[in-house]
């Protein structure tokens, strides 16, 4: 499968490094300020306090160290999903991380024996014996081999988690990295290989090379051979852009390289090379995402209407014309109804492949074209009602591979042709005996009318109230999916699972912001119409009080990164209502979070707090402004990391240490290393399971609204 190819929208960049600007701030009158200082000597020991209060307090569960062993187990297990990261020619790579290899290895095994469900597997790069040998904690952030020939490797490696990387060349006929190679420091570097002997970097460059959010600003060609600062301009953008990058597709054995200049996070321009490396504008909409090249024919998918092409649709122009300058007619490749939302768009040699949402509920279609120049449709014969991953697939056989899963049914990797067929490959065992759980898909009335979706697990045959977990995230276009309870969402593994076992109720619930229902879902939750998104999520919760499902203060909400701000404003918002929160890796002070770490490249997501007519409507959800003296609010769970690059950890800090100081009881866990994702690996993965658990049954079963 060709590389899925979008917009770079900074996701992958430069070292966050947008000033604190800590001596501003101090005089507008933050009293916890001091926070934002990520490895100062006072913040630390605070976290430090905060960590071995909560460490003392959740350990001490009786099922703590079983929860903790059991998830573990679980997550190591070797009858795990051997993922396909990509196809190159005739192998297949995979990274598996188990009891043995923490880290990970990198390995391929032949397409022959991986389609088969016997793959034979050969390591490429050993990530426990790499980190021990060079002594640190390397964490796997990706391979780049150059096709179709797939020998020199560009891998990209986090010390300990972080979105920062280091980037090293690798010879995959040696199994060696590449001495006197190309080696880029630590940064969030963006690097594409344009031939065996060029590559294109975005990279920190110096004083005044990264945008306001941190990402790079500069675009240059680096020739083999030459150091670093020799490397030539290719294109620089504004320092209130978000980034500047570049990326390539394959098209049969054609190579395109693409460079791409993100003005906001919704927003970007991209041009193509032409004859001797002329960049020739892309025509399509600033607002449209790149998803592939197939039979010379470059996909695109809409995020906004283009004449007489909706929202959502997937279009096409020849690439060719494009290439030598010119702005050829689009044409309609896929159009989805007003229940459906594409996921993603991939390309094999023939096939173009749509994974669907259909009413929230997955479909893969196949799309070949046809002899009128248009497309013939294919619905893979997949599960139903099921959550479907494009993983990787194989150009020249037209076969990719999809990962299905739902909340009872354990994942399994098909093989799928463009001719529908679809063979499972690999079958995960049960965990739990799933004829005795119900699943069932229901729909709240929010505040402005709209049907809500949302999906909830619970024992078959309950009838009385319990206690209700709420997973959401409501933002960036990202849809919440139904998954295996033994792998809740954001890593804290089989929470979901142990809840509903004791008979309490799990929901995840599809409120405004993301994608479940196309741009239309996401776009209506933006900026001024944020509350939106909590609104659906109090009449999710609320809905559940209605069935007589649960009651009011026996409700947690759960959410990380964008979704830790919705927990907490929830609890900020309707303390009446929620009893608990797990809040992870947040967004909690929306005054300041546009000047830390990656922060300004949201703007477009939440509006800008600095221009007086964003922050009358950012301030009035904004968590961390929102505690008042007085309040009583339900104790709060914090989870995050210090190393995290993405988002400010003093967002945490700062709220943890106020709520605290007016007298409300606070959870507190922040690892020190495993960046934005929190935990490098299983076994820190396996303790904050077992700490979210003992923290619900805490403080949601037996009712303990005590400070830890």
């Amino acid at each position: 499968m060709k590389p899925t190819s979008r917009r770079i929208l900074a996701l992958a960049g430069v070292a966050a490094v947008a000033p604190l600007l800590i001596a501003a701030t101090a005089q507008s009158g933050d009293p916890y300020v001091w926070l934002e200082d990520i490895h100062g000597e006072k913040a630390l020991a605070a976290v430090d306090k905060w960590n071995a209060e909560t460490m003392a307090a959740l350990t001490a569960a009786p099922t703590y160290e079983k929860d903790r062993v059991e998830a573990k187990a679980i997550m190591d297990d070797d009858a795990q999903i051997a993922e396909p990261g990509q196809v190159m020619g005739d192998v297949v790579t995979n990274l598996w991380q188990d009891a043995r290899h923490t880290h990970g290895l990198w390995r391929e095994a032949s397409l022959a024996s991986f389609k088969a469900g016997k793959p034979e597997w050969k390591t490429l790069i050993d990530l426990d014996a790499l980190s021990k040998a060079e002594n640190q904690k390397w964490v796997w952030h990706g391979a780049d081999c150059l096709a179709p020939e797939y020998k020199r490797c560009l891998i990209s490696l986090s010390p300990g988690g972080s979105d920062a990387d280091v980037v090293r060349e690798w010879d995959r006929t040696t199994g060696k990295f590449v001495d006197g190679g190309f080696e880029l420091p630590q940064a969030k570097s963006g690097v594409t290989w344009q031939d065996s002997d060029t590559l294109l970097v975005g990279t920190d460059w110096g004083a005044g090379s990264m945008t306001d959010s941190g990402y790079p600003r500069v675009l240059k060609r680096w020739k083999r051979g030459t150091p670093l600062s020799s490397a030539t301009t290719v294109m620089e953008g504004a320092p209130s852009d978000i980034s500047v990058g570049s990326f390539a597709i394959m098209d049969g054995d054609k190579r395109y390289v693409f460079v791409t200049r993100a003005t906001s996070f919704y927003t970007g321009r991209a041009w193509v090379e032409g004859a001797g490396g002329a960049l020739m504008p892309v025509p399509m909409p600033d607002t449209a995402d790149l998803h592939g090249i197939i039979g010379g024919k470059l996909l695109a998918y809409l995020n906004k209407p283009m004449g007489e092409f909706k929202a959502g649709s997937v279009i096409s122009w020849p690439i060719a014309p494009i290439a030598e300058g010119k702005a050829p007619a689009p044409s309609l490749v896929f159009a989805p109804t007003d229940k459906q939302a594409v996921q993603s768009v991939s390309t094999t040699d023939h096939a173009v492949w749509i994974n669907l949402l259909d009413n929230v509920s997955g479909k893969l279609l196949a799309l070949k074209p046809d002899s009128d120049g248009g497309w013939t449709q294919t619905v893979a014969s997949l599960p139903d009602k099921a959550t479907i991953a494009l993983d990787a697939g194989d150009d020249k056989s037209d076969t990719v591979f999809a990962t299905v899963q739902s909340f009872t049914v354990p994942p399994t990797l098909y093989a799928v042709g463009a001719d529908g067929k679809a063979n499972a490959v690999q079958s995960l065992p049960a965990k739990f005996d799933a004829s005795k759980i119900d699943v069932e898909q229901y729909f709240a009335t929010s505040k402005d009318g709209t049907k809500v979706p949302y999906f909830l697990a619970r024992k078959k045959g309950a009838t009385k109230p319990a206690a209700a977990f709420i997973h959401a995230y409501g933002g960036f276009r990202a849809a919440q999916l139904p998954t295996y309870l033994t792998t809740q969402p954001y890593r804290a593994g089989p929470v979901a699972m142990w809840w509903v076992d004791e008979g309490q109720v799990y929901v995840l619930a599809n409120i405004r912001g993301g994608g479940e229902y196309g741009p239309g879902w996401h776009d209506s939750a933006l900026r001024q119409n944020r509350q939106r998104a909590y609104d659906d999520l109090y009449a999710v919760a609320e809905d559940l009080v209605a069935r007589g499902l649960t009651t009011k203060g026996k409700i947690a909400v759960s959410g990380r990164s964008n979704g830790g701000l919705m927990a907490g404003v929830a609890v900020t918002q309707r303390p009446d209502l929620f009893g608990a929160a797990i809040i992870g890796s947040p967004l909690l002070d929306m005054k300041r979070y546009s000047h830390l770490l990656a922060g300004a490249s949201w703007m477009a997501e939440y509006g800008n707090p600095d221009v007086p007519g964003d922050w009358a409507f950012i301030r009035k959800y904004s968590p961390y402004q929102a505690v008042k003296k007085g309040t009583k609010y339900p104790p709060v769970f914090f989870y995050s990391s210090t190393e995290d690059d993405r988002v400010h950890p003093g967002h945490a800090r700062k709220m943890a240490a106020k709520l605290i100081d007016y007298g409300n009881p606070v959870y507190f866990h922040e690892y020190r290393l495993g960046g934005h994702s929190v935990g490098g690996d299983h076994g820190e993965d396996a303790v904050r399971a077992a700490l979210i658990h003992a923290y619900l049954d805490r403080v949601l079963i037996k009712g303990d609204k005590s400070a830890p």
